[in-house]
């Protein structure tokens, strides 16, 4: 065999081996992955139950209602079109609070709500999912305050 046809060999060889390596690594990862969906997406898609998954949105107004556990706690995420019920049981970050970004964490049950195993809550007075950013998204003009430079 002539040397240039070695070294093609070798290299379809490598190839092989490295899509083979990628292909093995995302079939051992495929389980462990939690897919975002807004609550929007969860109702279109129609989210299998008990299927780990993360739901982001924000957190309704007046929504959130405490369990006399004091660990329960229930709330509602919304992307300003659907809206889902969830329940988590455990100590609710600092930042959770009504009317900011959240992503929980867990799976939907049968008959559409979610029960959450953690809660991720906004990091800076502007975080919102990136999803339900760019459905409610609203652009403001910043106007100068009266009597003051600009």
């Amino acid at each position: 065999m002539k040397a240039k046809h070695q070294r093609l060999t070798l290299a379809v060889l490598a190839i092989v081996a490295v899509v083979g390596a990628a292909l093995l690594a995302m079939s051992a990862l495929k389980d462990q992955a939690a897919y975002f969906y807004t609550p929007s997406d969860a109702v279109r898609d129609g989210v299998q139950p008990g299927r780990a998954v993360r739901l982001g949105g924000m957190v309704a107004d007046r929504s959130i209602v405490r369990a006399a556990d004091g660990v329960t706690i229930r709330f509602v995420v919304t992307d300003g079109a659907q809206t889902v019920p969830v329940r988590y049981t455990g100590i609710v970050p600092d930042l959770f609070k009504e009317n900011s970004g959240v992503v929980a964490e867990g799976a939907f049950v049968p008959g559409g709500g979610f029960v959450a195993t953690n809660i991720l809550a906004k990091h800076d007075e502007r975080y919102m999912p990136p999803q339900v950013a760019g459905e409610m998204h609203k652009s403001e003009s910043i106007a100068p305050a009266k009597g003051g430079r600009t």
